[in-house]
């Protein structure tokens, strides 16, 4: 196979590194990929990975015949649109199962009318009507952007003037969410999927907010664990049963099934799961612990993907645990410096580190986003992995450089 990724994030240097140990593969791009993946594979950074036009070529170019969608901008530009009508197999879904994530008022309809447990909500177009709306509300609420927002588009506050303002500005250009908050902790739930069948894979938790004990602003992840080690058997059979296999049941309803992963955002309540959001591919940075955990040939598992014997594919997942670390640029999640030299990096057993939008620049690897890296530890136990990776964390050296220092505590939902 000649496999092209599509992202240039740590999630797609993540399956880079998978694909890469795959006996299947015969050639490797990554568009436009980062310093991380230029070392096990070939770039094409001229191409940008929400282009239709370009990744077509790219994949004509290059004699590519399958392509991994890493992140959601390129489902949401018709991608795998235009690679299905080239011919081209493409692990991602169309511009229709998109919306599931392009659009939270969308999602929130669908799972809505398909009976699948989420808290309740109201979409609002009308600023008027919002600031109505929040004005007489006392309940705490949560207010999210409806369309893609690089996992920012949240906010959680009970400050009136801050929410009006949020408000007013999401309005502005996109319609707005207004959610019932939930108690609970957050799970991540992770499906492959061929259209016809699907597989569960071990839990994970992120950690979304930027400072310890899970405050400050929200950012796109600040680290993460797999599997989770508090989610108990019970709470688990329950979201197979009262959310995957609904949620799959409506897809297919719908027609909505698609190639690819499907996201599950968790909060578990006392009253059971409820869903947060979908997300139509792996989460950033739960690909970078849940992907390593993977035993089987990840080529192999892709291929039974796009020809729809995902059924018939024995999955082999490590028992082992990891904890993921990310070091952040000085400023992030506001404004930030890129092109950061780096000094150092860890090079150990039992750790990976995965870059995020690095460049080489006159031989030295220099920082491109707010998020630079993820540090993953691997453990027999939850323990090892975490002291594995904040243990390297320190030989990730930069100007700047910062991480929270309690990723791989237990979570819970603001």
């Amino acid at each position: 196979m000649r496999v092209l990724v599509l992202g240039n994030g740590a999630r797609e240097h993540a399956l880079t590194h998978k694909f890469a140990q795959s006996r299947r593969i015969s050639a490797l791009y990554v568009a436009p990929g980062n310093a991380g993946t230029d070392e096990i594979a070939t770039n094409l950074q001229d191409v940008n990975p929400t282009d239709t036009t370009a990744v077509v070529r790219a994949c004509r170019d290059n004699r590519v015949n399958m392509v991994f969608i890493g992140g959601e901008e390129p489902s949401a530009a018709g991608v795998a649109n235009a690679l299905e009508q080239e011919g081209i197999a493409c692990i991602g879904p169309g511009l229709q199962s998109t919306r599931l994530e392009s659009s939270k008022a969308f999602a929130k309809e669908f799972m809505e009318r398909n009976s699948i447990p989420t808290a309740s909500a109201r979409t609002f177009t009308s600023y008027t009507d919002f600031e109505k709306h929040i004005r007489k509300c006392r309940k705490r609420v949560v207010l999210k952007k409806s369309g893609l927002a690089a996992g920012k588009g949240v906010l959680e506050s009970t400050d009136t003037d801050e929410m009006l303002e949020f408000g007013r500005t999401v309005l502005e250009s996109d319609s707005l969410v207004v959610e019932e908050h939930l108690a609970g902790y957050e799970v991540s739930v992770f499906a492959l999927t061929d259209g016809v069948s699907y597989t569960l894979l071990p839990s994970c938790a992120d950690y979304k907010k930027a400072h310890e004990g899970s405050t400050g602003p929200n950012t796109g992840g600040m680290g993460a664990v797999c599997p989770v080690p508090w989610l108990e058997a019970d709470a688990w059979n329950r979201i197979c049963s009262e959310v995957v296999e609904p949620t799959f049941s409506a897809l297919r309803a719908e027609e909505l099934s698609y190639i690819g992963v499907l996201y599950f955002g968790i909060m578990v309540t006392e009253d059971g799961p409820k869903v947060l959001e979908f997300n139509v591919r792996f989460g950033d940075p739960e690909a970078q612990v849940l992907l390593p955990l993977v035993k089987c040939d990840f080529g192999s598992l892709c291929e039974a993907m796009v020809q729809r014997k995902l059924a018939e594919f024995p999955i082999e997942i490590s028992g082992k645990s990891a904890v993921g670390v990310v070091i952040a640029a000085a400023g992030y999640p506001g404004s930030y410096k890129t092109g950061v030299a780096v000094e150092q990096l860890p090079a150990r057993d039992g750790v990976f580190v995965f870059h995020a939008a690095t460049a080489r620049k006159s031989g030295k690897v220099v920082t491109g986003g707010g998020r630079c890296f993820t540090v993953v530890g691997m453990g027999r136990e939850h323990l090892d992995a975490l002291n594995a990776a904040y243990a390297a964390v320190p030989e990730v050296k930069f100007r700047g450089a910062w991480c929270r220092k309690d990723i791989g505590g237990k979570i819970f939902g603001a």
